[in-house]
């Protein structure tokens, strides 16, 4: 199993899964999966078509936001409020270490509005430092 990092009530964030993994990622009470790997990123690593098959067979919903080492941007946030939006239920996120996935999730909080503060903390009680996000999830909150 996973090293599964709880973020707040909605998302928990995960290293690499593998399509094994999914049905007691099911069984955890999870309802909906987010891929933040680019397909091909290392050697081994399952394919973005083999998750989404083993997801859904599953019965998890399945969405692929690839973050790669070029960064951000406003659709990839976008795309993981809509999948956070329409999960019926606890999502998990994973990427290789999942610190994209946790990056990726407090951008999305602070252009929904959040404090910055309280995205931070949730962030490090996860394990996660998320202050070198710190001036944009000030800007995207729009207390910069």
């Amino acid at each position: 199993m996973p090293d599964i990092r709880r973020i707040d009530d909605q998302v928990s964030v995960a290293p690499q899964l593998f399509p094994e993994e999914l049905a007691d990622i099911a069984a955890l009470g999870f309802k909906a999966v987010v891929n933040n790997r680019p397909d091909d990123e290392e050697p081994g690593q399952p394919s973005d078509a083999d998750m989404r098959a083993a997801a859904e067979a599953a019965g998890l919903a399945y969405t692929s936001i690839p973050i790669t080492h070029a960064g951000f941007s406003h659709p990839q946030i976008d795309a993981m409020a809509d999948a956070l939006r329409s999960a019926d239920g606890p999502v998990l996120a994973y990427c290789r270490s999942g610190t994209r996935s946790c990056n990726l999730w407090a951008l999305t909080q602070a252009k929904a509005g959040g404090d910055p503060d309280a995205i931070t903390e949730s962030g490090a009680g996860a394990g996660y430092n998320l202050s070198g996000l710190r001036p944009m999830l000030d800007a995207l909150s729009g207390r910069a």
